[in-house]
């Protein structure tokens, strides 16, 4: 090797020594950068209505570091999510929560986070992926709420949680339910709790007191419950004490048929109106004070009680009824309101009973209660019946005995003879948890053992007489049948002497076989005519015997000559 090569040898090791001491005192501070960064631990997100907030903790005593995060979602039946994103909000913040509620639109579909943390060219390793479904997670925040104390009431005004935002989480307002929380400002109140509609009264509170209350909405679709608005106090006024006002507002329903009743204490003269309002108009955010209707034929009115079963035209729907009360001065004055729902109001009125004896079994006929409108109260009801039946004797006290049926029709078997019986009948709703007062007392007797058999003997002897009805024409079509046919392959009667005289031959029938039957020899015993007579018959036959042979009933040679020689023996016979 000469000089140039060995120095050209020489630079490129001292080159290569330089790097590598270079990349031995870079890669520990590089390594050691990696490994002082931890991730991330503890991701949650929080969600109230469409805000969304992610939080962390970090465990790390290192300085000057960020955390940034990423996201990605799977749409509807997607395996595979989107590429990982920068999350918006999320980029090199310092602290340990960030806002993203811009970057989230898609409320129903499944979303991953992750979460790393920097400094300067370091990073740390992402932490675990937090996996949540913005609806699922989401929670309600809290409702804004208005309150005015009038006349020893206090009248709230609820708005609904997402008002006037443009995204919503929560689509329809009107599945929102609203719960009151009220207490007195004092250190020994109890809590009162009650549901309220957007826009309601708060009575029963004592006057020139002061009360503090909060409102919290809920989704009962959802089983979700939102957070508690913040704390309001107000204090009552007294209420005007107004005596021709209606009071103590009740109303009384059996079988359908709804009356309201309410008390007078004024001694002038006053006139109501009964006023009712359908119950969904309260689930409404708007001012409902205008929809309320009068009853008809409860409109000025000076009783102290009204029919308004007119107005329930539905089983399932929600009413409130209230008395407005006019003085003579034109004055009014509002009652409280009662809430009227049909089939938790009303009440189940005693069914009808009717017994009957049949045999050996008592049989009852139940009819449901209401009458004309038994239907709506079987049909929305599902009522079952509670049948009591027991032997009502003098002697000594049978037990009562209960048969629980759904039918109408119910019968009772292994009872005594002569024995009165006595039945009482209950209708009752499991789903509505009703009863009904029990029917009127039925009785009936069962006959005596002397008129069993009695009883034994006439279903028997009726039982004969309808076979033999049954029987009685079919054996006569038989036996005339059998007759018609025995006439035509079985005759019974034979020919006359004068015939079977001429060579003993019978009658030639299509329906007989040719073979010769015996017949039995007889003789005829004449008494004597006189000449002429007998040559009269002696023509006639020989007429007769013509006509025979004209007809070709005896056509064959061997018939013929037989019938001559029996009539020259006729002819010998008679002279």
């Amino acid at each position: 090797m000469d000089g140039g090569a060995a120095t050209a040898v020489g630079v490129w090791r001292a080159a290569v020594a330089a790097l590598l001491s270079c990349l031995l005192v870079a890669l520990p501070l590089r390594c050691a950068g990696q490994t002082n960064l931890k991730s991330p631990q503890d991701i949650q997100v929080y969600v109230v209505n469409t805000n969304f907030t992610l939080r962390w903790k970090y465990t790390g005593n290192d300085t000057n570091v960020t955390f940034s995060a990423e996201y990605r979602w799977f749409e509807d039946f997607m395996t595979d999510g989107t590429e990982w994103k920068e999350l918006p909000g999320c980029q090199k913040v310092t602290h340990m929560e960030c806002d993203f509620s811009s970057a989230i639109t898609e409320y129903y579909d499944k979303h991953h986070v992750r979460l790393r943390a920097e400094r300067m060219e370091e990073v740390s390793p992402w932490s675990s992926i937090f996996e949540m479904t913005p609806y699922d997670i989401a929670q309600i925040s809290a409702p804004g709420i208005e309150l005015q104390s009038i006349n020893g009431v206090i009248k709230i005004k609820v708005s609904p949680p997402e008002a006037n935002q443009v995204r919503k989480m929560w689509i329809d307002d009107l599945s929102f339910k609203y719960n009151l929380v009220i207490w007195e400002n004092s250190s020994n109140a109890e809590l009162r709790n009650q549901s309220i509609f957007p826009t309601d009264i708060i009575d029963g509170l004592a006057p020139d007191t002061t009360y503090c209350l909060k409102v919290q909405a809920t989704y009962p679709w959802e089983d979700k419950e939102g957070l508690f608005s913040p704390v309001h106090c107000v204090k009552t006024t007294r209420k005007a004490n107004v005596l021709f006002c209606a009071t103590n507002v009740s109303v009384l329903a059996l079988n359908m048929k709804f009356h309201l009743h309410w008390n007078n204490r004024y001694k002038q003269h006053v006139s109501y109106n009964v006023q009712y309002l359908i119950g969904y108009l309260k689930k409404s955010y708007d001012d409902y004070s205008t929809k309320w209707r009068n009853v008809p034929g409860c409109e000025n009115i000076t009783d102290t009680q009204c029919n308004f079963s007119s107005i329930i035209t539905t089983a399932s729907g929600i009413f409130y009824i209230r008395v407005q009360a006019m003085n003579e001065y034109n004055k009014s004055c509002l009652s409280n309101e009662v809430k009227v729902d049909p089939l938790v109001t009303n009440e189940i009125g005693p069914p009808g009973v009717k017994v009957d004896i049949s045999d050996v079994l008592l049989h009852i006929q139940i009819y449901p209660p209401g009458g004309s409108e038994s239907d709506v109260m079987s049909n929305h009801y599902d009522l079952s019946y509670r049948v009591l039946y027991w032997k009502n004797s003098s002697n000594n006290e049978e037990e009562i005995k209960m048969k629980e049926i759904k039918q109408t029709i119910g019968m009772i078997s292994d009872l005594t003879p002569s024995t009165l019986y006595c039945v009482k009948v209950q209708a009752f709703s499991k789903a509505y948890n009703k009863s009904s007062h029990f029917s009127k007392e039925e009785c009936i007797k069962t006959p005596g053992d002397e008129f069993l058999p009695l009883i034994i003997l006439a279903t028997f002897v009726t039982a004969l007489i309808a076979v033999l009805v049954v029987a009685a024409p079919l054996v006569f079509i038989l036996y005339q049948a059998y007759n018609k046919i025995k006439y035509v392959f079985f005759p019974s009667c034979q020919p006359p002497l004068t015939i079977e005289g001429f060579g003993g031959q019978l009658f030639d029938s299509p329906f007989l076989s040719t073979t010769e039957e015996p017949i039995e020899n007889c003789s005829i015993i004449e008494t004597i005519m006189t000449e002429e007579l007998n040559q009269i018959d002696f023509k006639d036959y020989k007429h007769s015997k013509q006509s025979s042979r004209d007809s070709g009933n005896y056509s064959n040679d061997d018939d013929t000559s037989g019938s001559k020689v029996s009539e020259e023996t006729l002819e010998k016979e008679i002279v």
